[in-house]
């Protein structure tokens, strides 16, 4: 029994070994707030990230929580220790009036594996816009 003990005692450390040298993913910020924005603008805003892990960084995908957030990022290409590099989030309000919360949701090889960005805004509705959705509405109930 005391062999098998060794054994599970190295296959723990070889884990452990694996987890220490996996790529690490850090930001210097996961959440960004665009403020008040008009209806239709559309906005950017850059997130930094550092590998801050011991073996090359992979971002495999990233995916906007809607169409309306396009995330632009160095897809598979790997990035080395100490490197950095930005995932570009641009935001459409078209149609999207008032408290908005988005995530762009990161696929990486790093231990955890994904990683969740977050935009905020308050878009102020277009009037011409806000009147005929609230016809639309108006029509709806009668």
């Amino acid at each position: 029994s005391k062999k098998i003990k060794q054994e599970n005692l190295a296959q723990a450390e070889a884990r452990a070994e694996a987890e220490n040298n996996l790529p690490e993913l850090s930001f210097d910020t996961t959440e960004y707030d665009f403020g008040t924005i008009n209806e239709g603008d559309v906005v950017e805003t850059v997130f930094a990230f550092t590998n801050t892990g011991k073996s090359d960084l992979t971002i495999l995908d990233a995916r906007g929580s809607c169409g309306c957030t396009v995330p632009d990022y160095p897809k598979n290409t790997p990035i080395a220790p100490g490197d950095s590099g930005e995932i570009k989030v641009k935001f459409d309000s078209a149609n999207k009036p008032g408290n908005q919360t988005k995530t762009v949701t990161l696929t990486t090889n790093t231990q955890r594996g994904r990683e969740i960005l977050r935009i905020k805004t308050m878009v102020t509705p277009d009037p011409v816009k806000e009147k005929q959705r609230q016809a639309a509405r108006n029509q709806n109930t009668n």
